[in-house]
């Protein structure tokens, strides 16, 4: 099987979180069902980039989520964090697929959703949780610079 850049990033993106919730399985780290969904919201992005129904103006969106999460430089950097950093990446990825849940109908969303929680949930769930999760600063340079 032939796999492209973002398959394989969403590959090494699932065995490296599969391994540290393992190894921290016995900690009670407050986020850890975030850190769990990363590689299907990664994948979701991806999904919903080559999707014919998204409109190419939230394409934009994606693609620029996308390139973030792949991105060694971000605000909360996984090299030196782990898992943890990829809080701010799943932040920004609920902020574009709320717009994109806002824009268009959420079926189309859905039916790219491999996770087992709702994705509509899901994308509320972390939005409200935003601020405590990773800093209302880090979030406030997030959006400024996806706005």
């Amino acid at each position: 099987m032939v796999q492209n850049k973002e398959e394989k990033f969403y590959l090494k993106l699932r065995k490296k979180t599969t391994a540290w919730l393992e190894e921290n399985s016995n900690t009670a780290y407050k986020w850890k069902e975030f850190i769990f969904i990363v590689p299907d919201i990664f994948y979701l992005l991806t999904k919903l980039a080559r999707d014919p129904d998204v409109p190419n103006s939230k394409k934009i969106k994606l693609v620029s989520a996308i390139a973030y999460f792949i991105s060694p430089i971000d605000l909360l950097p996984e090299a030196i964090l782990g898992p943890v950093g990829y809080l701010d990446d799943v932040a920004l990825a609920a902020y574009v697929l709320n717009d994109i849940l806002n824009s268009i109908d959420p079926q189309i969303v859905k039916r790219n959703w491999v996770g087992e929680v709702d994705i509509l949930y899901l994308v509320k769930n972390i939005l409200a949780n935003v601020d405590n999760m990773i800093g209302k600063g880090v979030w406030d340079k997030l959006k400024g610079k996806f706005n």
